[in-house]
């Protein structure tokens, strides 16, 4: 029993302090400047809301500008599987790091 418990204990810890939470200083905070024909300001900061609740919670986040819209494109379904993200919620996210392209 005592073996058990430490290895729960143990299990938990390393769930705990695998995910960390990430700075957000290197995300940009949308404008209405950066509305598109294809995404609101309200559907970028919704994208971006989610793109840091759900992205950071186990890797650091990276800029947008740190990869091109078609990159983003790849990236974001192949990382949306290990969220509990519903499509639109993706979609959202797919519009805030491409800023709407």
């Amino acid at each position: 029993m005592k073996k058990t418990s430490l290895i729960l204990i143990s299990l938990i810890l390393v769930i705990t302090f695998s995910c960390k939470k990430s700075s957000t200083s290197v995300i940009y905070t949308p404008t209405s400047a950066d509305a598109t024909s294809t995404a609101t300001l309200e559907e970028l900061q919704q994208g971006r809301d989610l793109y840091i609740n759900n992205c950071g919670r186990c890797h650091d986040l990276y800029s947008p500008d740190d990869y091109t819209a078609s990159q983003w494109k790849n990236i974001i379904p192949s990382m949306s599987p290990n969220t509990r993200l519903t499509t639109s919620q993706v979609t959202l996210v797919t519009k805030f790091v491409t800023r709407g392209r």
